[in-house]
């Protein structure tokens, strides 16, 4: 083995692959130390208060580097934040006037997707009152509409149509950012939220927080449930690395020491698994996971067992048992068993390890395999329906019609990483294999 690490620096295909690998090794921890499992589901899941503040169907925030016209990103005030211009005033009797101003500066090019409040209250009986105000830039103010707040409160303003009326029939998120003097684009400079609100009681509260949703977001974009795709791109890696290790090992190292005992033992313990290997062999693997997927379970840890399962008595354990069978006439063999080695101690010490180095390259290869079968699952809609992964953003992409409506980096992001999961672990396998087979060295 350290001769073969001494040898891997001297492909470059190695090398890449071997660094391909440790950067998804690398992302796949990071995805689990940033983002825990739990709080992984929960954010994929969704609930009312998960995304609220995430724009629908965002285009990454990098692609402003290659539009002349830069696009607007999402922009979020909160009357709690310290730049927020708060003014109280005790009207008497426990009435309070309570002044917010939330300031923010806009120099996009282009309007953005939608605009939101979001308010909190605490009261016991009387709830608050809150009027907004808008402030343009050049001076302008606009009312937009009075609240008697709940405890939680939203008010979307880009759905109000008696606001859109009174703005001339142009949606909210337009009027409220055009140009009077030159319609159709928008006035850059400061805007300001002016929420002026009203408590009646000792101890009551008010607070809002002004969203305006850009129509890019993060590194990676938003789909049409608002969810930052960021999340299952990252997660992806610890599920689909897990998933492809596990399966290639499990069955690659189980298949071998089943091929081991039959050349070993022969007689009805080779009959037997023969008689299985070749029942496996004609059985289609992605049928039988679809029918587990719809009729049993898609947890992907079950799906992962009967992967596993098919793989022990696949078409590698005729490959293995013809090395076996040459390895099985060695002299060392007949050595061991003259000592009076155990049949334990011949498979594993001897047999096994002979063949070992065949192993590596073959289950290096396998892993992409398996990853795109979880990937495939996933676009066929069966695969976990907890988890977050590559195959869940394909799937979701194609339900949705992503490319049909132009969101090309839903589709192109998994991809990319699927493939150069592939690549590298393809590109590493090849390379060992030189490696490990002589014949193969010399070509």
């Amino acid at each position: 083995m350290k001769n073969a690490l001494r040898q891997i620096k001297s492909y470059p295909s190695a090398v890449a692959g071997l660094a391909i690998i440790l950067l998804l090794v690398a992302l796949a921890i990071f995805a689990v130390i940033k983002i825990p499992y739990q709080e992984a589901v929960a954010l994929w899941r969704g609930g009312d208060n998960v995304w609220l503040e995430t724009p629908r169907n965002a285009r990454p925030a990098w692609f402003n580097w290659f539009y002349k016209e830069k696009q607007p990103v999402t922009i979020v005030r909160r009357t709690t934040d310290e730049t927020a211009e708060k003014m109280v005033a005790d009207l008497g009797g426990g009435v309070k006037m309570i002044d917010t101003i939330l300031e923010f500066d806009y120099h996009y090019d282009g309007f953005p997707q939608e605009l939101a409040i979001f308010l909190q209250a605490t009261y016991q009986a009387a709830r608050p009152n809150v009027n907004f105000v808008w402030v343009t830039p050049d001076g302008r103010e606009i009312a937009l509409n009075e609240l008697q707040v709940r405890q939680s409160e939203s008010y979307r303003i880009s759905q109000d149509s008696r606001l859109e009326r009174r703005l001339g029939g142009v949606k909210p998120e337009i009027a409220l950012f055009q140009d009077p003097k030159n319609p159709g684009k928008v006035l850059k400079g400061t805007y300001q939220l002016r929420a002026e609100g009203l408590v009646f009681e000792e101890g009551s509260t008010v607070d809002a927080s002004l969203v305006v949703y850009g129509k890019l977001h993060g590194l990676a974009g938003t789909d049409h449930r608002r969810r930052d795709l960021m999340v299952a791109l990252l997660w992806g890696a610890p599920v689909a690395l897990s998933f492809g290790l596990l399966a290639a090992v499990g069955s690659s190292l189980t298949t071998m020491i089943l091929a081991a005992a039959s050349v070993w033992f022969g007689g009805w313990v080779d009959w037997v698994i023969r008689r299985i290997n070749e029942i496996v062999m004609i059985l289609p693997l992605l049928p039988i996971l679809i029918m587990v997927g719809l009729f049993y379970s898609r947890s992907i840890w079950v799906i992962l067992g009967v992967v596993i399962a098919l793989g022990i008595f696949g078409s590698g354990i005729l490959s293995y048992r013809a090395m076996f069978l040459q390895v099985k006439e060695s002299g060392y063999i007949e050595a061991a068993r003259a000592y009076g080695a155990s049949n334990g101690r011949i498979i594993f010490r001897y047999l096994v390890p002979r063949i070992l180095p065949v192993l590596i390259p073959g289950f290096v290869i396998q892993v992409p395999s398996y990853v795109f079968l979880e990937a495939t699952l996933s676009v066929l809609g069966l695969g976990d329906p907890l988890l977050p992964t590559w195959g869940k953003l394909l799937s979701d992409a194609q339900s949705n019609g992503a490319l049909m409506n132009g969101y090309f980096y839903w589709v192109l992001e998994p991809a990319a990483l699927l493939m150069l999961a592939g690549l590298g672990f393809v590109m590493l396998g090849y390379a060992l294999d030189r490696i490990f087979n002589p014949r193969l060295r010399e070509l």
